[in-house]
């Protein structure tokens, strides 16, 4: 909603404050089409030879995360804390081979069916299967510090690669006044064929071709550059959720207390999502 009142706001204030200005929007409505070809072409062009067909395709549903947000809320980080706090439970009460029934099946299973959401969420889903697989096969013998660094170094990877769209966008954003003046440049040597041309000609040629370092600057810090920031943030939102998995698995396997180690993965959560400490706990004993 904030992107679609931010674009809003921006064309708004930028042709809304050229009109009050006295200026005419007839030259740019001509002019801009052929511009963006050049300009948007060569953009996309660019974006092909440096970035793999993922990260395109990737990039692509990225700016429509921006439009949605996060796809994480209060209820995702409750669920996720839930559903541990279960697991755990029975690896405590019944033992790994129990556990093994839900991990290895999680469609299958009772525990992992009250959280539908997660269950479609393949890439969280995995993280949390996988590192319970190292609980329940190593059995005493692993190494809480082991742990952390098998997730940690599972978390960069996704985050690295979470954020290749983000660099593809910033590329580009950084690219488009470059091709702005390409396209003007253009527009001046087109003008110059017209150089016996009365003034009036001129002007229209010249301020045509200075649309198109007008609409790479504008397009570049006003839309492209702003949805790369925008995007970061919501990739650095929804990285949390796999810190509150880590806190979970790695401060149980310290032994410290089930408690203790609920608020840890708790206050690992951004104050925008984070639960209260009575929704968490008072959620604990009604499950």
């Amino acid at each position: 909603m904030f992107a679609i009142i931010g674009l809003l706001t921006l064309f708004g204030c930028v042709f809304g404050g050229y009109i009050i200005a006295g200026g005419s929007m007839a030259p740019i409505l001509k002019a801009a089409p052929v511009e963006m070809i050049i300009i948007g072409g060569a953009g996309a062009g660019a974006l092909l030879i440096g970035n793999s067909k993922s990260t395109i395709k990737n990039m692509v549903a990225g700016i429509k995360r921006v439009f949605k947000g996060s796809r994480y809320n209060k209820e995702d980080y409750l669920s996720t804390i839930f559903l541990i706090a279960k697991i755990l439970k029975v690896l405590k009460t019944s033992g790994g081979v129990e556990v093994e029934t839900h991990i290895e099946n999680p469609q299958s299973s009772a525990i992992f069916g009250e959280y539908p959401a997660l269950l479609n969420d393949h890439t969280l889903l995995n993280y949390i299967t996988d590192n319970m697989r190292l609980m329940v096969t190593s059995a005493n013998n692993l190494s809480p510090y082991a742990v952390e660094e098998v997730m940690d170094s599972a978390i960069k990877t996704h985050h690295h690669n979470e954020l290749k769209p983000v660099d593809a966008l910033s590329s580009m954003a950084g690219a488009l006044p470059a091709l702005g003046i390409v396209a003007c440049v253009l527009g001046v040597v087109k003008t110059m064929s017209y150089i016996d041309s009365p003034p009036p000609v001129l002007g229209g040629l010249v301020g045509s071709a200075l649309v198109g370092t007008f609409l790479g600057v504008f397009l570049a810090y006003g839309v492209v550059e702003p949805l790369a920031s925008r995007l970061k943030q919501i990739v650095e939102e929804e990285a949390e959720i796999f810190h509150v998995v880590k806190q979970l698995i790695v401060g149980t396997l310290h032994g410290h207390p089930l408690p203790l180690v609920i608020e840890a993965a708790r206050v690992a959560i951004s104050h925008e999502h984070q639960p209260t400490f009575s929704e968490v706990f008072d959620g604990m004993r009604g499950k």
